[in-house]
């Protein structure tokens, strides 16, 4: 696993003399264009794995060394610390020390440093403080105590995202109160305009001021406008492609006077409208910044032409792009490989064993990456690599069962089982938040010690623990609500059971109301646990709450990773971007998965196809997409086609397989039976109402020919693409 151009022996290894014969020599014909053109704005289109990184540092020594500008008059702006680091290091290795005095930087560190000299302009002192996330989601809870609104319903996490976006895109507490459609943008209008109040008078700013005050200094203040564009001749900005509005607007006004602004970014690879991203900003570089000169950077240095021919010719099918096409020097390389399984256990079972052969001749485990378009895909994968022993590490994320979420509802099941279980009782007693604080815990395991009795039994006399009058309401509704959920247990089959602790303790409820996110992909995690219970009660001769919970166990308590083994790596294909891997594993190419039905009605379907560029460009030697014929995912088992994105691989160099049961002897593993077709398949038009085995009625929105049809599902909204002769799908009157 390396970075995008991995490696200073490849690109910016350190030179004797730093001339422009010694720093362009190794430089194809577009990189030095880009490094030449010195005067005027510039767009460099970065295909991936094309030397990005070694076109940025190339230019700012040549800038230095041969254009005669001085350090502090270059401004290079990058997202993260670790690449910004890295910048500065490739270029000091070029010019000497003179680099250090470069704002080679991150957006926020730069606007940190203008804001420090400019913020008596907006009535704030230079030593003003910078919140943390932390700080800042305890700021909105003040917010809404003050406002006394109820923070399950308008939790503190979920309104300081919208606040947040709300900054990204320069819309400030007034703007924003003037644009309310409901009662919750409201809340959120009065939260915004108090939070920003109590910032202010504590002097201090959070992440998104940074920019937002910045941007804000520039345009009121023509004075300190001039200073800083006369300040910064050149200015250069990597992944453009992933500024949001407040990052575009700053370099905008920054760039006005010299026009020197160097973007380097690929519309193909922006992924991250999500958090604010504007693909436009990349695609109208040229109306932004008459005159622009586009230089594209299509020699790609990762990739076999196997891979690349893939990768291009699904993306050509986006509309929003600037036209290029990856090619490389590397050879054609094995073609890539579309494999269809199964069912999910197939699909993990393959992978695995596939792993286990690239091992065998010589790959490292870190070499070799699976990818996935949901955090809770990589849950049967992990139960598979885990009893063949073979090592890996997740990235973005703990394992599936040592999520927080996974563990929460866990501690819930054991409570249920084993009141006696102190633990898990004070894992869970205030989660979701409930009004039992540590003080209130303390107080009742205290009057248990006191007594020799369980904590569980001291929750039944929180008056007698000295508890609060407004905490022991608060225990006596958790113990309520536990109480239940024990009889519930001695009725209900483990799914089911979980089900019911979701819905009754809440927990579900206050994820609902984060509406980020972050909220979204625990509740898909948790909706994935009862797909382990489903499957784990097809399996159990005697399915008890107990037996479940001794099954989990053998996951959650697996040994922490030994050494310095090498790791295979396991990802969502968002954290992928920026990586490269010898062999590249894609699971779950199906429709509705990947892509992903809810963010085709939120991005797109063109955000959704750079994300599989984005993973497929990933590859170095060996790539192979994986697709499922049923998938038991997020508690219900369906049958997906596969994704569109497959039929928009070429038809050379690509290799199709489907493996069945029969096929799976030599992967030590039984194959499951196949969903058989159905003889009953119903007949079905336009307007339809049918009822799925697991996802709930809806209405048929969509037929195509084949047998294929599009529901629209009253539960969630979602639509999925279903097959008829698999699809337990019947009409209703």
């Amino acid at each position: 696993m390396s970075g995008e151009g991995t490696g200073a022996p490849r690109y910016d290894r350190p030179v004797a003399a730093t001339t422009p014969e010694t720093y362009l020599e190794d430089l194809n014909s577009a990189q030095r264009e880009a490094v030449l053109h010195t005067e005027g704005p510039v767009l460099v289109v970065a295909g991936a794995g094309s030397g990005k990184t070694r076109v940025l540092t190339r230019r700012i020594a040549h800038l230095l060394r041969a254009v005669g500008v001085r350090p502090p008059e270059i401004l290079a702006i990058t997202f993260t610390n670790k690449a910004a680091a890295e910048m500065r290091e490739r270029v000091e290795r070029l010019v000497g020390a003179q680099a250090r005095a470069a704002w080679v930087m991150t957006f926020h560190a730069a606007c940190g440093r203008i804001l420090r000299r400019e913020a008596q302009r907006l009535g704030y002192r230079s030593s003003f403080t910078i919140y943390d996330q932390a700080d800042q989601v305890r700021l909105v809870k003040q917010c809404l105590e003050e406002l006394d609104r109820d923070p399950k319903r308008f939790t503190p996490r979920g309104i300081h995202s919208q606040i947040s976006s709300a900054k990204n895109q320069l819309v400030g507490p007034a703007e924003y109160a003037e644009r309310v459609a409901s009662f919750y943008d409201q809340t959120v209008a009065e939260v915004y305009d108090l939070y920003q109040r109590k910032l202010y008078a504590s002097n201090a700013v959070d992440f998104d001021d940074m920019l937002y005050l910045t941007v804000e200094v520039l345009e009121r203040f023509p004075e300190a406008r001039e200073r800083w564009q006369k300040a910064f001749r050149y200015i250069l900005v990597d992944e453009y492609q992933d500024t949001n509005h407040a990052q575009y607007r700053l370099l905008q006004l920054l760039a006005e006077r010299h026009r020197n602004v160097f973007a380097v970014g690929d519309p193909d690879q922006s992924i991250y409208a999500f958090r604010g991203a504007d693909i436009r900003n990349v695609l109208e570089f040229e109306r932004d910044f008459p005159g622009a000169r586009t230089i594209a950077l299509e020699q790609n240095y990762r990739s076999t032409q196997s891979i690349l021919d893939a990768a291009n010719g699904v993306i050509r099918h986006n509309r929003e792009r600037k036209e290029k096409t990856l090619w490389s020097e590397l050879g054609e390389g094995e073609p890539v490989r579309v494999v269809e399984v199964e069912d999910e256990h197939a699909e993990a079972r393959y992978v695995a064993a596939e792993i286990a052969a690239l091992v065998e001749q010589g790959y490292a485990g870190s070499e070799i990456a699976v990818f996935y378009r949901t955090n809770a895909q990589s849950r049967v994968l992990e139960d598979v690599l885990v009893r063949q022993g073979i090592d890996y590490q997740v990235i973005g994320g703990p394992r599936f069962y040592e999520r927080a979420e996974i563990k929460d509802l866990v501690a819930y099941l054991q409570l249920l089982a084993n009141p006696d279980d102190a633990v898990s009782l004070l894992r869970i007693a205030n989660r979701p938040r409930r009004g039992i604080g540590d003080s209130t815990l303390a107080r009742l395991q205290a009057h248990a010690d006191a007594l020799g009795i369980s904590l569980w039994e001291a929750t039944g006399q929180p008056e007698a623990a000295g508890v609060g009058t407004a905490p022991q309401k608060a225990v006596r509704a958790f113990r309520a609500t536990i109480e239940s959920l024990m009889s519930a247990a001695r009725e209900l089959e483990v799914p089911e059971l979980i089900e019911a602790v979701l819905e009754r303790t809440g927990y579900l409820a206050a994820l609902e109301a984060e509406r980020t996110v972050e909220a979204q992909g625990r509740i898909e995690n948790l909706q994935e646990l009862v797909s382990v219970a489903r499957e784990w009660r097809e399996q159990a001769s005697a399915p008890t709450l107990s037996g479940f919970l001794q099954e989990v166990s053998l996951y959650s308590d697996q040994d922490e990773l030994r050494g310095d083994r090498s790791l295979v790596t396991l990802m969502t294909l968002h954290n992928a971007k920026g990586l490269e891997f010898r062999a590249v594993y894609m699971i779950g190419m199906e429709e509705g998965i990947f892509p992903h039905a809810r963010s085709i009605e939120e991005q797109g379907i063109e955000e959704e196809r750079r994300l599989c560029y984005v993973g497929m460009t990933r590859a170095m030697e060996r790539l192979t997409l994986v697709h499922a014929s049923s998938r038991m995912l997020y508690g219900g088992r369906s049958y997906n086609l596969p994704s569109r994105f497959l039929d928009e691989l070429p038809e050379g160099r690509v290799e199709r397989d489907r493996l069945r049961p029969a096929s799976w002897s030599s992967y030590g593993a039984p194959g499951r039976s196949q969903a058989p077709p159905r003889a009953d398949a119903p007949a079905l038009a336009t307007g339809d109402s049918v009822r799925h085995a697991t996802l709930g009625e809806g209405v048929v929105v969509g037929v195509e020919p084949g047998g294929v049809v599009t529901v629209r599902f009253a539960d969630d909204g979602s639509e999925r693409r279903l097959v008829l002769d698999y699809a337990p799908l019947e009409r209703i009157a």
